[in-house]
């Protein structure tokens, strides 16, 4: 591999060495979603062909368990070859993170102080700066969410005003689809197409039981695309070409999906209790789509009314394991509807750490490809289809990234599946849409 000299750049403070091999910081955070093995792979391998066909040394800093890793200093790093790609390749087809996550919020100073990574007088923000400046990193790629963007983007401008360039490139996870300007984020579509296959197994239970009520419970906190998708995908791929036997009772609708509740739509349990109950006396079954963000105000609003309390993450963000979203829906539907068994299941954990599909692996590729490319030329970004630019692939801002997108139900898909549930299952459940103020933040 070819060999160059050291340069330097100067600095306000102090004068810092910088040899002029390319040295690239990686990490993954937040919740699995199937791209990041995938994305991490693609990754290497694009920045192992830019190495072979310019004959630059490029190494690439992974840092283990998103910015945990950074603040403390801890990565593995790897040569940009021939033997690295080969490697590489084999991420492609593998779920989860080879590097691993950890939700870790840089701008929460007592929550880095409290888990010891940093300093009782450090900042962590400035930590994760110094780390990338001592090792010469001059890219620093992020697959993750807004938030984990978002925070790259934050070290980029505390590195700036010390006059070290430092070039951020995103990639956008998360299952939930929920990125402010990106049309599709890594991951969604393979999840949404894990959870139906999921429901496919678990919807089978129902014949364990007379009168049984089945929740399944997808993940999304703010946006209902997902458990909207995940319905879906059920109905057309699996339910649609599913065989019954009609004179044994084993008809198509004992296996439907009764009812979907999204974070994006209000929900009158009086009125849904009554519809549920013609559908579990006619079929013997009831089956719920939940969004784990559903109704979640009011189950808030009553758990402090109770004088319980409320766990949040690092992000401020209520922990929904402890809210438990499907075991508030059953307790409001299960005797109103004569329900005498009761099964909760949720798919997220299964569907997030799966591999990523096909249509996945197509996006994931041109993203990868894209991020590669505008890290070399110094544009900084989230890569990802920009829905304010014609859905062009491109490095969109970062200050144009934002979270917690809802879902627009009236897209054609969601609203011929909700029509058609409605009307084979006996009446128009009552499902007003939320006010704007409650349900998106301001862009």
């Amino acid at each position: 591999m070819q060999k160059t000299s050291e340069t330097a750049v100067e600095s306000p403070n102090k004068r810092i060495k910088r040899d002029v091999k390319l040295r690239i910081g990686m990490l993954t955070a937040g919740g699995l979603a199937p791209c990041l093995s995938a994305s991490v792979g693609y990754l290497i391998s694009e920045f192992c062909d830019v190495s072979a066909s310019s004959g630059r040394e490029i190494e690439i800093l992974l840092y283990k368990n998103g910015y945990k890793g950074l603040l403390l200093g801890d990565c593995t790093t790897l040569c940009a070859n021939a033997a690295a790609k080969t490697q590489s390749l084999g991420l492609i087809e593998s779920g989860g993170s080879p590097i691993g996550n950890s939700r870790v919020k840089l701008t929460n100073v007592k929550d880095c102080r409290q888990r010891g990574l940093c300093g009782e007088n450090e900042i962590p923000l400035e930590r994760a700066a110094n780390e990338l400046q001592k090792k010469n990193v001059s890219i620093l790629i992020t697959i993750g969410g807004d938030d984990t963007n978002l925070q790259a983007a934050e070290i980029a401008k505390y590195l700036k005003t010390n006059n070290i360039d430092l070039t951020v490139v995103g990639l956008p996870k998360t299952i939930d689809n929920d990125v402010m300007p990106i049309k599709q984020s890594l991951g969604c579509v393979t999840a949404a197409e894990q959870g139906a296959l999921y429901f496919n197994n678990v919807v089978n239970e129902a014949s364990a039981s007379p009168r049984s009520l089945i929740i399944h419970e997808v993940m999304g906190r703010d946006c209902g695309f997902l458990t909207a998708y995940t319905a879906q995908i059920y109905r057309d791929k699996y339910l649609t070409k599913g065989k019954f036997f009609n004179e044994l009772g084993f008809v198509k609708a004992r296996k439907d999906v009764h009812a979907v509740y999204i974070p994006e739509q209000r929900i009158n349990i009086h009125e849904e209790a009554q519809r549920l109950r013609k559908v579990m006396d006619e079929y013997d079954t009831v089956n719920m789509f939940i969004s784990e963000g559903a109704n979640v105000e009011q189950i808030v609003e009553e758990m402090r009314a109770a004088g319980e309390t409320v766990p949040v993450d690092a992000f401020g963000h209520v922990k929904l394991d402890a809210v438990n979203p499907g075991q508030w829906f059953s307790k409001q539907f299960a005797s109103k509807i004569g329900a005498e068994k009761v099964l909760v299941q949720k798919s997220g954990y299964f569907a997030r750490s799966a591999a990523a599909n096909a249509e996945d692996l197509q996006l994931i590729s041109r993203c990868c490809k894209l991020a590669v490319e505008c890290s070399l030329k110094g544009i900084a970004g989230c890569v990802g289809e920009d829905q304010m630019m014609g859905n062009e692939l491109r490095a969109i801002e970062f200050n144009r990234i934002r979270g917690a997108r809802p879902f627009d139900i009236s897209t054609p898909w969601f609203k011929d599946m909700q029509t058609d549930i409605a009307l084979t299952y006996f009446s128009t459940p009552d499902k007003t849409v939320l006010p704007p103020a409650q349900r998106e933040r301001d862009y």
